[in-house]
């Protein structure tokens, strides 16, 4: 009897975690839909900040300026250096020029606290300027709030090209093996995930949270906010909002490879131990098979997980406002994508938006659980 290579049984061991994290899937809760006759239940404040974003600002604060739901629509000009603050202004937007953050700040979290303060209505909503919101996202958004404290939603995806596509979806497979899909409940706090590029609150509720200062050091600030405030009790919820919200983040395959491979890790948000764990499933469970696959070697379970592969790729058409080709052939990526991973986790990058920060904003680990005081309160 031929004796089981350790390898082996380590790929069957991240075969069965992957397959338990799919499974969970069953439970999605229904994805967020349009409804005209859904007014909000109060008036909503949207925050948006910006650093050089004139070029893709319009599409983002043009549809919200038209909701009913939207009471203002607040940018925070984070010290662009071109026309946003500008074109913001003539938009119909209310702009806050945002000051240079203080010591131990990451940029985005110092806008973002400057919004809030600014936001006059009591639900705030997040969203990037990267964002293309549809109408009845932020009352769709704000009636959550009435069973959660912190509730984020998930975009659809526009992508430049097959190429651009095929990455990107390798890239996100990544997320869906180490966490499972969108939607069910995290199995524990520090596997939770939320997307910051689309948030929504009471404002009340965040400003005595001091959320933002609290993760003032994070470059992975979406995830680490949402742990944060899980912990100190908060309800959280992420939801499907495809239908109500799409997202261009990306200009090239470059783009997307050094953009969002940059934080695709959450090193800052995940202990070491966790980290070797994630890195081991996306080895063993999707490069390995291709690597196999492109030897001429593979095994029984390559070609089982391969097919398994090849089934999300279907469940993934959702999250993409033009799946094509590129969805259908980025199970090809996947070495691509767990070496991109790797780097992410092995060599982070720590500049961001024309900003370098110190080793503290990429340390691993997670936010501090004890309140501090802002220096902007």
């Amino acid at each position: 009897m031929a004796a089981v290579r350790p390898l082996t049984v380590a790929q069957a061991v991240a075969a069965a975690v992957v397959a338990v994290r799919l499974a969970r899937g069953r439970t999605r809760p229904a994805a967020l839909a349009p409804n005209p006759s859904r007014p909000a239940p109060e008036p909503v404040s949207v925050v948006i900040p910006a650093r050089d974003e004139e070029s893709r600002l319009a599409g983002c604060v043009a549809p919200l300026l038209a909701d009913p739901a939207v009471r203002e629509v607040v940018v925070v000009d984070d010290e662009s250096r071109d026309g946003t603050a500008e074109l913001a202004g003539r938009l119909g937007a209310k702009v806050v020029a945002g000051a240079p953050p203080p010591d131990g700040w990451v940029g985005k979290q110092w806008a973002l606290h400057q919004g809030v303060v600014a936001a006059a209505g009591p639900i705030v909503v997040l969203l990037d300027a990267d964002t293309r919101p549809k109408p009845g996202l932020c009352a769709e958004l704000a009636a959550l709030l009435d069973a959660y404290d912190l509730v984020s939603a998930g975009p659809r995806f526009v992508c430049g090209g097959a190429a651009e596509q095929a990455l990107h979806a390798s890239l996100l497979a990544t997320l869906v093996y180490r966490f499972g899909p969108l939607g069910p409940p995290a199995a524990s706090v520090d596997r939770l995930l939320v997307n910051g590029q689309c948030l929504a609150f009471r404002k009340a509720r965040m400003v005595e949270a001091d959320g933002f200062a609290r993760v003032r050091r994070h470059l992975t600030d979406d995830v680490a906010l949402g742990r944060l405030l899980a912990r100190d009790g908060w309800r959280v919820a992420f939801r499907d909002a495809g239908a109500l919200l799409e997202v261009d983040m990306h200009e090239s395959v470059a783009d997307v490879w050094r953009q969002w491979g940059r934080s695709i890790s959450l090193r800052d948000v995940t202990s070491a131990a966790r980290l070797s764990g994630d890195l081991a499933v996306v080895w063993l469970a999707a490069a390995l098979p291709v690597l196999r696959l492109a030897a001429g070697r593979p095994a029984p379970l390559d070609l089982a997980l391969l097919a398994q592969r090849f089934l999300l790729v279907a469940a993934l058409r959702g999250s993409y406002a033009r799946p094509g080709a590129g969805l259908a052939v980025s199970p090809l990526l996947d070495v691509a994508a767990a070496v991109r991973l790797t780097r992410s986790a092995l060599l982070p990058a720590r500049t961001w938006r024309g900003r370098r920060y110190g080793r503290a904003a990429v340390r691993p680990g997670g936010p501090s659980r004890r309140p501090v005081r802002s220096a902007a309160r």
